[in-house]
């Protein structure tokens, strides 16, 4: 039988919403394994042999992949390397921007309850699939080695 008052775990938000802690728990499971993730890229060198098996995409094909050079950039990266990082993957930098962006956003929008209110628009899922196509081209063309990495 309902008497109408809301549970004592609900009683700090609306009726029908989860609590702040149980919205922030995605982001903050996401949160936690990336850092474990940069952690072990911080600490494990990638470019010493033997730490991490060489791109199967590589090695079966010959050609790089979008992500050939990752763990390196990243790496890279983590230790204030720019250049470095620019040198081993020229995408990626600009990709954990724009992750980093949309991570905040999306956080944000779960902290202060708000309802999803829109998609990303076709063109600009399109755009990106195909600005992925064309690195993953480009950067195997004779020639155009300062997409290779390095």
């Amino acid at each position: 039988m309902t008497t109408g008052l809301l549970p004592s775990s609900a009683a700090s938000t609306t009726p029908g919403q989860p609590s702040r802690g149980r919205r922030l728990l995605e982001p903050g499971l996401w949160l936690a394994g990336a850092s474990v993730w940069f952690t072990a890229l911080y600490v494990v060198d990638p470019n010493e042999p033997g730490h991490f098996p060489t791109c199967p995409f590589l090695w079966l094909t010959g050609f790089y992949c979008p992500g050939c050079g990752s763990m390196r950039c990243t790496h890279d990266l983590l230790h204030g390397d720019l250049a470095g990082a620019f040198a081993r993957n020229p995408v990626l930098p600009i990709v954990y921007v724009a992750l980093a962006i949309g991570f905040t956003r999306w956080t944000i929008r779960l902290w202060r309850g708000l309802p999803r209110t829109h998609l990303a628009p076709p063109w600009r899922i399109q755009a990106i699939a195909w600005a992925y196509v064309a690195f993953f081209v480009l950067r195997n063309v004779p020639g155009w080695t300062w997409l290779s990495p390095a």
